[in-house]
């Protein structure tokens, strides 16, 4: 990355944050998106009524509002908690929010809702002819679920993963609000003092279409991997 007036190194390690960032939301978001659609799927109401409250919620509120109530109305909570602690055990507690943990968790939390729905919908489209099939044949849940779910599910929901990852990473670039040191963060400070935002938000923009470019093309080689010998419109 060019030397940007002497910036270029602090927007390169904000570009490492971001990507990081990203990744770490991600898996948070995969973990949940199964957790979920699990739920949603099971014959447990109360995991359904669960499940259901937690994608309507999280769908249903802004994203940047969401950071600012977690991160803010958070550390606001956790300091009312230490003042009652203090107050009737004379116990010192604190706990400090951190921009980057508190970005992880807020998106995970926010894309583990959309990968609720994207892997619901992709366990709806597996066959449940080849489900009894499996039972027929002895397999156990878990077996039939690693080798046989899974797999075809996997490949209904490479689409959805796809615009969900897409969104993320672009997404990711609110943790600025809260403090996080990211690319976005050091170029408005540095638009900001050297009163050049073009000179620094064009790189910034630069590198996020090159990352969300990779990704396409990675997805579409993923798509194409997990449907060879799939025929189509058949």
């Amino acid at each position: 990355m060019l030397d940007l007036k002497g910036y270029g190194p602090a927007l390169l390690d904000g570009a490492v944050v971001t990507v990081q960032l990203a990744f770490l939301s991600l898996t948070m978001a995969l973990i949940l998106g199964l957790i979920g659609a699990s739920a949603k799927l099971s014959n447990s109401r109360i995991a359904v009524g669960i499940a259901t409250t937690y994608t309507t919620l999280i769908r249903g509120v802004p994203d940047l509002v969401m950071m600012l109530l977690f991160y803010y109305g958070g550390q606001v909570m956790v300091n009312n908690i230490s003042d009652m602690i203090w107050e009737a055990y004379e116990i010192d507690f604190f706990f400090q929010f951190d921009p980057f943990i508190s970005g992880v968790i807020t998106i995970g939390l926010i894309f583990g809702a959309y990968m609720t729905e994207t892997f619901r919908g992709a366990f709806l489209a597996v066959e449940s002819g080849q489900i009894e099939a499996a039972r027929a044949y002895g397999f156990t849940r878990w077996h039939t679920f690693r080798r046989i779910m899974f797999p075809q599910m996997l490949r209904h929901a490479l689409p959805g993963i796809g615009n969900n990852w897409q969104v993320l990473l672009k997404t990711t670039a609110l943790v600025s609000i809260i403090g996080l040191t990211d690319m976005v963060r050091v170029a408005e400070e540095a638009a900001k003092a050297e009163r050049m935002p073009f000179h620094f938000f064009i790189p910034v923009a630069f590198v996020y279409l090159t990352l969300t470019a990779g990704s396409e093309l990675f997805i579409r080689w993923l798509d194409k991997r997990a449907n060879v010998g799939v025929v189509h419109g058949s």
